[in-house]
């Protein structure tokens, strides 16, 4: 009896949880109180083309995210940024996924912003705009329920340096760089990069690599903490299988399990204390007499 009542309450507290984490995870940052308008700023951002955004999902629930403009080296276009957001919403409605590698093509990251765009955009209303819609998407991209890794090759300058912070972990190939050249811009981190960046490193690095747009090459993105391994391949497709194999251990498991985990961490980094351990408690309820857990207990694994 035990299995089938605890299973109708896993059900129910199911249903409520999942809508609940999803409204907390698709929650705009930016709406109409603060003059923020998306579809019009979606519309100026069409007018700036060039390169894709493309999305590859695999059968063992990792997907591939490729910023696609080698001719740039991968800088952002105007509807690369549109094309960013609407894969960041095909993968919130991914039910099967659990892992997200981000990489450029052509053997380089990402060089920010296509100074074309950002010359048009030069207005201080139109760059606010775009910075909401970055800063938006960028924090969706970071609450997703995949365990997501920065692939960096060649270089990661400006916004691409920001996007590497957008996920859990960042890998570099031997050769690589990621620097925050905003100060040579005359500027300052937009698109939520800068609050990332004090979390993962702290606030006194996080100062020095903004304040003197350090280059951050591998063995010292290793002693920050910024990568968490640098690769032997320096060129695709290798890098990329090295990404994926040591992405694995994270990914192995039940889709359901996974998620929750990422769920978990992502409420525990971004929600004060009794707000990240109330979520941690309705997510262990979603977990609590589902198939995973089940079919754990039928197996009484012995603790050694």
């Amino acid at each position: 009896v035990f299995p089938e009542m605890a299973l109708a309450l896993w059900k129910n507290l199911l249903q409520t949880t999942k809508k609940r984490i999803l409204q907390q995870r698709r929650l705009s940052l930016y709406n109409g109180a603060h003059g923020y308008d998306e579809e019009l700023i979606k519309k100026k951002l069409q007018q700036f083309s060039g390169g894709s955004i493309n999305l590859s999902k695999e059968e063992d629930g990792i997907a591939i995210l490729t910023l696609n403009n080698p001719k740039l080296m991968n800088a952002f276009t105007g509807t690369m940024m549109v094309e960013l957001e609407e894969r960041v919403t095909e993968l919130e409605n991914w039910k099967d996924g659990k892992g997200l590698i981000i990489h450029g093509a052509g053997n380089t990251f990402c060089s920010g912003s296509d100074l074309n765009a950002v010359k048009e955009l030069s207005n201080s209303q139109d760059g606010m705009y775009m910075c909401m819609f970055m800063q938006n998407t960028l924090t969706r991209l970071m609450r997703l329920p995949l365990i997501s890794v920065a692939l960096v090759q060649g270089k990661a300058f400006g916004g691409g340096a920001e996007l590497t912070t957008a996920c859990d972990f960042r890998l570099m190939t031997p050769g690589s760089e990621i620097r925050f050249v905003h100060k040579h811009m005359g500027l300052v981190p937009g698109w939520g990069g800068g609050a990332r960046l004090v979390r993962i490193v702290g606030g006194g690095a996080a100062l020095q690599l903004l304040g003197a747009a350090e280059r951050l090459e591998p063995e010292r993105a290793l002693r920050l903490r910024l990568s968490e391994r640098t690769l032997l391949a320096a060129e695709q497709p290798a890098a990329l299988r090295e990404t994926r194999h040591w992405l694995r251990p994270y990914t192995d498991g039940p889709a359901a399990v996974i998620r929750a985990a990422k769920r978990v961490v992502a409420a525990g980094r971004e929600l004060p204390l009794e707000a990240a351990l109330r979520t941690e408690k309705d997510i262990f309820g979603t977990l609590w007499g589902g198939p995973a857990n089940l079919q754990a207990l039928a197996r009484r694994p012995k603790h050694k």
